[in-house]
């Protein structure tokens, strides 16, 4: 069988990630596909891994903007996909008429009526309810439909109902450089505010991640005496942060506590995980929680949200908390500070427990669920 990608609106992000890290791990041809032929701009297919099955296809609108895209799709794929027996598309948006065709549910937000609301009446909120129908759309017309979540497929069809084509929950995986098991844990008393107990928050600053309120709850320790601070890594969006910033001139004006790195790059991000002492994720809606995962691979104690698909990944593995009340948030990180044994046995259970997220396991089972789509066709 010849399989198609239509990575046509995949240009960055953990889509991007998705799409290199299943062709670097897959064996497509042990499941019956001689031939992967890959749709994208120039920066996506740079960063493709080289395979003997793998053809890396380009054409000028694909780096172009939206409107040319959504053109290339409709006009010049159809005659391009008349030799495949499978067309795979992971961004979410398939306007065209080939089948069977397999999409990918990768981003909750606009599905998620309540969190769009964060974002006022703004052209980020039209976006979202945009992409929504697009996406929704796609989803009742594909042969085929990937939920990276049992919690994203359950928010999905409350929206627009049950899928129609079969239904696959494949997590993604977690990169091996992350992968580090659980230092000891140090008493609190080991602590000094020259030494402090350091926690890390890596993500986009945005509305929906809460930094703000985790600023807050380190400064709300740290005015009780406890020996705290907190990195946050990530890049920055305009509504979170003005927030945040707002948040850290009223709390910490000099900077003496809560430090923002901005945007890492990818392959430096691990160090950051491998020298702080505990991770708090503070966000309110996830399809699939890959920074959650990072921390989880790192060894390290999580103070996480209660909401979307948090508990869903972490399960036992970790101390919970409402993301919206920097009270809950302060209570949660102090009993993990205070409790070194806690500590201790919760960044192993939470090591232990992402050992089960590999991209070999992801990509075998999408070739798997694509090779069975592409049969019941034949």
């Amino acid at each position: 069988m010849k399989l198609a990608i239509d990575a046509s609106n995949i240009r960055g992000g953990g889509g991007v990630t998705h799409l290199v890290e299943l062709l670097s791990a897959g064996d497509p041809l042990a499941h019956g596909f001689e031939r992967v032929t890959v749709w994208a701009g120039t920066r996506t297919l740079d960063r493709l891994p080289g395979r003997t099955w793998l053809s890396r296809e380009h054409h000028a609108l694909l780096d172009g903007p939206l409107p040319a895209r959504l053109y290339w799709q409709l006009r010049e794929l159809p005659r391009r996909l008349r030799e495949c027996d499978l067309l795979f598309a992971p961004g979410g948006v398939y306007a065209g008429s080939f089948h069977p065709f397999v999409t990918m549910s990768q981003n909750l937000l606009p599905f998620d009526v309540a969190e769009r609301a964060r974002y006022g009446l703004s052209p980020t909120r039209l976006r979202y309810h945009l992409v929504e129908r697009a996406q929704a759309t796609t989803f009742r017309r594909a042969d085929g439909v990937i939920f990276l979540t049992e919690t994203a497929r359950e928010v999905v069809e409350e929206r627009m109902g049950a899928v129609k084509g079969t239904v696959a929950v494949i997590p993604h995986g977690v990169s091996s450089s992350f992968r580090e098991a659980p230092r000891p844990a140090r008493s609190l008393s080991d602590y000094s505010p020259e030494d402090p107990f350091r926690w890390l928050y890596v993500s986009i600053v945005n509305v929906y991640k809460h930094q703000w309120h985790a600023a807050e709850a380190v400064a709300t320790l740290r005015a009780e005496g406890w020996p705290v601070a907190l990195d946050l890594v990530g890049p920055p969006t305009g509504p979170g942060m003005r927030l945040l910033r707002e948040t850290l001139t009223r709390v910490d004006p000099k900077g003496e506590f809560v430090r923002y790195h901005g945007a890492v790059p990818y392959d430096e991000l691990s160090v950051h995980y491998h020298q702080a002492d505990a991770f708090v994720f503070g966000s309110s809606c996830e399809n699939m929680p890959n920074i959650l995962l990072e921390a989880m691979a790192s060894g390290l104690p999580i103070a996480c949200s209660d909401r979307s698909a948090m508990p869903e990944i972490l399960g036992d593995a970790g101390l919970y908390f409402d993301p919206e009340d920097f009270e809950s948030i302060a209570a949660t990180m102090g009993t993990l500070m205070q409790d070194t044994a806690l500590r201790a046995r919760l960044a192993q259970t939470a090591y232990n427990q992402a050992l089960q997220y590999s991209w070999e396991r992801c990509a075998g089972e999408t070739f798997a669920f694509l090779a069975r789509t592409a049969g019941a066709k034949q």
